[in-house]
């Protein structure tokens, strides 16, 4: 499939082997500071275009490479092959790859997911922590079990343990033209990355998946493991933004996500969605650049298209 290059000209992708396959990644700026975006799903790289050159002019190397399943990289078969053990040691070795001194990780939805695991199991390697509308596990399980609110918006991750009728159900739904209906600034999805993101998601294979990140979590016993591991405090300084106008996660989920952090920053988006990266870009931008350079995060103001 397409490449984020060939749309987005100033970005090089390079292919990097790491925990024995080969991932395509998206990368601008050098240097020892690294900031790794990880996209969650339906997604692709591309969804870090906004972020991606701003944080290089900022001095940062900034790699957003495509999960296991998505994009070029490769796509291994079976539910086993996407446990979150093995997603976590995809990023342990792609850092390791990158050959920083400094890391921090920029995440959003399933990506946010790993990098909340990753921070926990890989304390030494982490520098810094973005998460973008992802709770953290232990809030998101206190919020299924505090009321039907959560547990009614995650209708999902159940119908996706289902075999096949997910593969064949969303054939039909194009990824890009579902994230775009989603979203609050629906100019910022022009109908390349729409068309980018629907070529994505356009393969039997791919969309198995990433449907097994969900199945390998569940049936594959990844969260009931992390669960019985605890969920030690995080250590590493956090910056969490979150849309609300999220439509699958409830804002009551991020509630006592400062009892799992030491240093803990938390910004709402009001009017905005699930994309929040993609939505409102250049607030997000601005407190990407406050976080990173210890100063105070500004709140987000409610522009006007």
């Amino acid at each position: 499939m397409r490449r984020t290059s060939d749309i987005i000209k100033t970005v090089d992708t390079i292919s990097v082997q790491a925990n024995g396959i080969e991932f395509e990644v998206d990368t601008q700026g050098d240097g020892e500071k690294l900031v790794l975006c990880l996209h969650g799903w339906p997604e692709h790289s591309i969804t870090w275009r906004y972020q991606m050159p701003f944080l290089a002019n900022l001095g940062y190397k900034v790699w957003a490479p495509n999960l296991r399943g998505y994009g070029n990289s490769d796509v291994p078969k079976g539910i086993k092959n996407y446990q979150i053990e093995v997603l976590m040691k995809d990023i342990l070795e792609i850092i390791k790859a990158s050959e920083a001194k400094e890391v921090t990780l920029l995440s959003h939805d399933w990506g946010a997911l790993i990098a909340w695991y990753f921070a926990m199991r890989y304390p030494a390697e982490l520098n810094r922590l973005v998460v973008c509308n992802v709770p953290h596990p232990g809030p998101w399980l206190k919020s299924m079990k505090a009321g039907f609110e959560q547990f009614i918006r995650s209708w999902y991750i159940y119908f996706f343990q289902l075999p096949w009728l997910p593969e064949i159900l969303s054939k039909n739904i194009h990824a890009g033209q579902f994230i775009r209906s989603g979203s609050a600034k629906k100019g910022n999805f022009n109908d390349a990355i729409v068309s980018l993101y629907d070529e994505n998601a356009s393969e039997w294979k791919k969309r198995t998946a990433m449907l097994n990140y969900y199945r390998a979590i569940v049936q594959g016993g990844g969260f009931y493991r992390q669960y019985k591991l605890g969920f030690p405090k995080i250590e590493v300084p956090t910056l969490m933004l979150w849309g609300e106008k999220d439509l699958a996660l409830s804002l009551k989920s991020t509630i006592g996500t400062e009892n799992h952090v030491e240093e803990f920053t938390i910004r709402y988006f009001k009017g905005i969605s699930h994309f929040i990266n993609e939505d409102a870009p250049d607030e997000v931008n601005a407190m990407l650049q406050a976080f990173l350079a210890n100063e105070v995060v500004p709140e987000y103001l409610d522009l006007k298209d």
